[in-house]
């Protein structure tokens, strides 16, 4: 006699594998939403770009864009002054107490007054304060002269350390090291909170290049100090000056393959200009 069938009613076992070509589960609404969204962002932001706008043209209100151009103006001004002085006063110290650490600073010291300047020229026009075509040539540009700096800071650094080059410790030093360390970091605090608001590459590109500064103002202090005490660890100096020359070297390179093709995609949008 046949053993009789299963009744109709038993629970399948849910770990039984799902058999082939059947629909996968419906995930729950709220991820579909969460996906949907994230979708129509992306899509979003390629429209902006396509149109040639940044993205904070929809975050800001027109009096609240240029309130905020001009405060990219104001501190791109001071930190015009405060880097060109602290890189007059930072090459004096790396050809009085042959520094490449503070060679490495002076050099990025003027590299920020440059990157400043083309943060001027960036938001120089009222109308351009969301264009997408000015911000990636201002960017193209930072690039090239990030390279340009790391070379020379990467040359000197390593004829220091082939030289055996030791540097000496004095007042003067500390003062400048304390006082750029300081004064970088702040501008780059700023910087980066006005280019999250403006959605602006450039002037999160300059303030990185502030706070580079800043660490290299606090590394001339720290590679003098431990010079001062232990005479053997005389490679340090240089060393820091290698290392951070590399890394503007890297973000050079970085920058240019980011902005290069957004250039060629927004160049027909030169009605700002």
């Amino acid at each position: 006699m046949e053993p009789s069938a299963a009744p109709l009613d038993t629970t399948p076992d849910p770990a039984i594998v799902q058999p082939p070509g059947a629909s996968p589960p419906v995930p729950p609404r709220e991820q579909q939403q969460e996906q949907l969204r994230i979708g129509e962002s992306g899509q979003f932001s390629e429209g902006l770009e396509d149109r040639g706008l940044l993205e904070s043209s929809t975050r800001l209100k027109p009096h609240e864009a240029q309130s905020y151009r001009k405060k990219a103006l104001w501190v791109s001004w001071v930190s015009i002054i405060v880097t060109l002085a602290l890189a007059v006063a930072a090459f004096t110290v790396s050809v009085m107490r042959y520094s490449a650490s503070s060679f490495g600073f002076a050099f990025d010291a003027t590299l920020d007054v440059l990157s400043s300047a083309i943060v001027l020229w960036r938001y120089s026009n009222a109308a351009a304060v969301h264009s997408a075509h000015r911000e990636y040539i201002a960017c193209v540009i930072l690039g090239v002269i990030f390279l340009l700096s790391s070379l020379c800071i990467v040359i000197k650094a390593i004829h220091d350390l082939a030289k055996k080059v030791l540097p000496e410790v004095d007042d003067f030093l500390y003062s400048v090291s304390v006082l750029s360390g300081i004064l970088c970091t702040v501008l780059a605090v700023i910087k980066f909170m006005l280019g999250k608001v403006l959605t602006s590459r450039a002037l999160i590109t300059d303030g990185f290049n502030s706070l580079v500064g800043g660490i290299m103002g606090f590394s001339i202090l720290l590679s003098a100090e431990v010079f001062k005490h232990n005479s053997s660890v005389w490679y340090l100096d240089g060393s820091i000056g290698v290392l951070i020359g590399l890394t503007i070297f890297a973000y050079g390179i970085k920058l240019l393959i980011d902005m290069i093709p957004r250039v060629r995609q927004t160049r027909h949008y030169e009605m700002f200009e």
